[in-house]
Order: structure tokens, then C-alpha cells, then sequence
């Protein structure tokens, strides 16, 4: 960390006149009062003139800096405040084992006190610790494989995930959870779906909107949830299990390959789009929703594919828009581009050269929708029939992120494009359906 960061001008030039650095006890006199503190790091947006301080109660104070009138002083160093988790509890003999694979994100993350800031640095280990109900539910096997936000995430961690999970289920375990970013967590739940075939036993992906040692944070019950699925659902499938409601009532678990982040923060974000989710966490129990599942059977051998062409693109229409920015994708060598277009499946017709001429070049064009419920239906209107004389690819009622993955897995599995056609057509892992019910409230729960 900077010597003293967030920190600048005539107040900066104090504090180094003085030999302080963050960290340091000091000592601030002003008008009258005395205060005494851990200098803390500030936000470089705010203004120059306030000094941060960590007192010995634990709570952060600003005072204000006025230059000729507060006297800084340095009494030493300080011992830097840090997170130590509470001993793991002892699993109970003949409970079933469940692996828990840390990759970061909020639920892997901790408020670091010294700085103030949130940071992927609680481990897997830390988690089982300060969730003791584990102990109850299985033999918890931990590690970290990264420790990044989900953003930083790339096809290349989905693979690496892929080959751990299928290391893990190797080694003989009931289920595996892996702790996620929730932000692109959507994505990798679909990869892993498309990469893991033929699984033995249930794959868990889980997340929290609030780091887990704030009061709030939703992060303890859906490791429950999650590790109770690992461990005793009947299912054998990959699925993110998150709250299902605000209250801490239900964890939903939803298809990894129809599941999408419909919120920025709230507790229910993650909803299954065009289907109902496949079970439900309640009162200790997995109970499921819907029949049509792989079921759980140790003895089935696990299929890895986990190869992805990062050569595919996922394109928004807009009002606007420039085709260029097709031919451009088809310029640089790109293998696939997945179109976001509006209502059942359109653009503008003035893309039609850009996307004729990617697929004479050889890329697959699929089409998906902008509606978050629906399916695209390309043969009711004129843009939409024009697109597909022209060779676009309707994906039924998936999601964009999911043709998205499924186009990079897909590619990555041959270089011959029918083949790669074949297989984006094919249903894997129910990432689309013959038919969409009809959902009149948008199947959010709240």
C-alpha cells in the first residue's frame, strides 16, 4: 500500500514532515480536544483537509486538518488490526464429503479493517470456521484454486474449475460447492454445465451480496444451502444456489444454464428465466421443484470437455447501431458472434451486409433476445425471416450469456463449424426448452 495513501497537498506534506505512515499511532491536536489513532488510508475522491483515525474502539473518525491550529504527532507504531477466524469445529464420522472450492468474490471476501476496504481474502478454510452448522451437515475438504472478483474471471478460470471439479469428484466426494463472485457467476455456472457432462454427483455454485462478516450479509445461509445440496440433494447437476426470497427463509437452486442476476444487490437476485428453479433449501431440506433432472448415482463417470474458443462475441442491437462493428469482429478473426437482438429476434436492416458476410466468412451467428422472458421466434416478421435466408442461428428461449458460453464451448470443442453448428443446436444441459410457460409475474420472488 502507498506510504500515504488518499492522502495530499498540505495535509500530506504535514504528515511527512512528521516521519507518519499509514499505520501509525498518532496523536491530533485540535482546538482543545486530543485524538488518538491508527491513521487510516482515505478515498483519493474526497477533499485534502481531513485526517482519517481508527480509535481504540474500533470505530473511524475524521478530523478536520487546519493548517497553523492542529498540531500531528507520531507516538509509533501500531499493531495492525486483522481478521482471525475462530478454530473450524470437528466434523462428525460417517457424514457424507463435500469438497468447497474457493474462487473469491464477496462471499470468499472480508472487510480488511486496517484499510477499510473489501478484498477476496477469506479462504474456504475461513469459511467452514466461522460456519460452524457445516460440522453437522458434512466432511468439509477446502481450498482456495483463485482468489480474484468475478469480473477478472476469463473462459480460461472456467476451465480451470472444470478440471478441479472433475479432480475432486475423482477423489471420491458426495458433492462439490464452489464459492463465486456474483456478478459473472451466470457465466461460469453455464460453462461448467457444458464442460462437466455426465455428472455423478451435484456441482454447487455460491455466492453472497454482502461480504461475510457484516451482520447482513446473506453469505452463512446459502453456504448452508449450498453444502446441503452437495451433500444430500437427489440431483447431479450444476446449479447456483442463492436466496430465494429477502428473508432468510429459502435457498433457491437454479439451472446453471438459465439462471441470471436480475438485481444489483438484493438478497433475490438470481432468478431462473423461462423456468421454474430445480429445488429448494427449507428448514434443513432439499426439496425439489422440478421432475425432469439427472439423478444423483456415484457410479456414472464424469465426461470432461473444457476447452472454449474466447474468439466469440455477444452483441447488443440498439437503436443506432453501427454494422461495423460486425465486420470489425469478422476482421479480427473471431469464430462466432452471438446477437442480442430486440423482441422475437431482430435487427436493423441495415446489418444484414455485416451479417451476411460473417457468415459467408465462416463465423456462426446466433440470435437471442433482449427480453429477459420469451423466446425469439424469427419467422412472424420480415427482419427475422430476412435473417435467417441470410444463415443466423435462433437459440430458442436461452439466455444471451448462455449462447454466449455455449458458442465458446461449443468452437472449442472442433474446428469443423457444422460441427460446432450440430452441437450449439443440440440440448445439453436444458439450456433451452421446446416451449416457455407462461409466468404472469415475470417469475421473480421476492
Amino acid at each position: 500500500m502507498e506510504r500515504l495513501s488518499g492522502y495530499r497537498g498540505e495535509l500530506r506534506r504535514a504528515l511527512e514532515e512528521e516521519g507518519i505512515n499509514i499505520g501509525d499511532l498518532i496523536s491530533v491536536r485540535s482546538r482543545g480536544f486530543e485524538y488518538r489513532g491508527i491513521l487510516m488510508p482515505r478515498s483519493e475522491l474526497e477533499d485534502e483537509w481531513h485526517i482519517v483515525l481508527k480509535l481504540k474502539s474500533g470505530y473511524n473518525i475524521g478530523v478536520a486538518y487546519r493548517p497553523g491550529e492542529t498540531v500531528i504527532r507520531r507516538l509509533g507504531e501500531a499493531e495492525k488490526p486483522h481478521f482471525r477466524p475462530p478454530p473450524p469445529p470437528v466434523s462428525k464420522e460417517g457424514l457424507p464429503r463435500v469438497s468447497i472450492i474457493s474462487t473469491g468474490g464477496t462471499i470468499a471476501s472480508r472487510v480488511d479493517y486496517f484499510s477499510g476496504r473489501v478484498y477476496p481474502a477469506i479462504s474456504a478454510s475461513d469459511l467452514y470456521s466461522v460456519v460452524p452448522e457445516l460440522s453437522e451437515i458434512a466432511v468439509i475438504r477446502s481450498e482456495i484454486l483463485y482468489s480474484v472478483f468475478s469480473e477478472d474471471l476469463t473462459p480460461e478460470h472456467w476451465s480451470g474449475m472444470a478440471r478441479r471439479v472433475a479432480e475432486e469428484i475423482e477423489g471420491d466426494v458426495d458433492g462439490v460447492v464452489i464459492t463465486h463472485g456474483t456478478d459473472t457467476m451466470g457465466y461460469s455456472a453455464a460453462a461448467l454445465s457444458f464442460a462437466l457432462q455426465e455428472l455423478p454427483v451435484p456441482v454447487i455454485l455460491v455466492g453472497s451480496q454482502r461480504s461475510s462478516d457484516r451482520p447482513s450479509s446473506d453469505a452463512a445461509l446459502n453456504l448452508i444451502g449450498a453444502v446441503t445440496a452437495a451433500a444430500r440433494a437427489p440431483f447431479a447437476e450444476v446449479v447456483v444456489g442463492m436466496h430465494r426470497t429477502t428473508s432468510d427463509t429459502e435457498i433457491a437452486f437454479h439451472r446453471g444454464t438459465k439462471v441470471r442476476k436480475c438485481h444489483t444487490s438484493a438478497r433475490w437476485a438470481f432468478q431462473s428465466v423461462n423456468t421454474e428453479p430445480l429445488a429448494l433449501y427449507r428448514k434443513g431440506r432439499i426439496e425439489m421443484i422440478l421432475k425432469d433432472y439427472r439423478r444423483r448415482d456415484p457410479e456414472r463417470q464424469l465426461v470432461l470437455r473444457d476447452r472454449f474458443e474466447e474468439r466469440v462475441a455477444l452483441v447488443k442491437f440498439h437503436p443506432g447501431f453501427d454494422p461495423e462493428l460486425i465486420d470489425w469482429l469478422v476482421d479480427r478473426g473471431y469464430r462466432g458472434i452471438v446477437l442480442e437482438g430486440t423482441g422475437l429476434g431482430h435487427v436493423a436492416q441495415r446489418c444484414f451486409k455485416s451479417v451476411g458476410r460473417a457468415v459467408e466468412e465462416g463465423l456462426i451467428v446466433a440470435m437471442t433476445s433482449q427480453c429477459i422472458w420469451g423466446r425469439v421466434h424469427m419467422k412472424v416478421y420480415r427482419n427475422g425471416i430476412m435473417l435467417l435466408r441470410l444463415g443466423v442461428i435462433p437459440m430458442e428461449d436461452m439466455l444471451p450469456e448462455t449462447a454466449l458460453v455455449k458458442l465458446m464451448w461449443a468452437l472449442g470443442q472442433t474446428e469443423d463449424r457444422e460441427e460446432a453448428v450440430r452441437l450449439l443446436r443440440k440440448n445439453i444441459a436444458h439450456e433451452f426448452s421446446p416451449r416457455t410457460l407462461y409466468q404472469p409475474w415475470g417469475g421473480v420472488q421476492r
